[in-house]
């Protein structure tokens, strides 16, 4: 599982030629842990074909705040750097994996 950090986020997320998934996300948040493992698995699914990453946003308060982060868990989905879709909420494995789909 990737995690972007504010040292790798451009290099991860805006430099990618793949599309990207990244999950925010916090320890002490209770949503964020009942999707970890669905994160997880998608990760496994779509190696080779999209990134699948998390940023922990205690750690990463400036990307967080970029991006106007108010509630984790949040899904952003980035193309060519762009975010181009979202989710908020702890939601389902079938609603992630068809963002994903959308944009590959």
């Amino acid at each position: 599982m990737t995690q972007v950090t504010e040292s790798n986020f451009e290099e991860i997320v805006v430099k990618s030629e793949q599309p990207v998934m990244l999950d925010f996300w916090a320890e002490w948040c209770g949503p964020c842990r009942a999707i970890a493992s669905v994160v997880k698995e998608l990760a496994t699914e779509y190696e080779g074909r999209a990134i699948v990453a998390k940023c922990d946003v205690d750690s990463n308060n400036s990307i967080a705040i970029k991006f106007g982060i108010r509630s984790i868990p949040t899904i952003l989905f980035f193309q060519n750097g762009e975010v181009i879709d979202k989710l908020v909420g702890a939601v389902s494995k079938s609603q992630l994996a068809a963002k994903l789909d959308a944009i590959l």
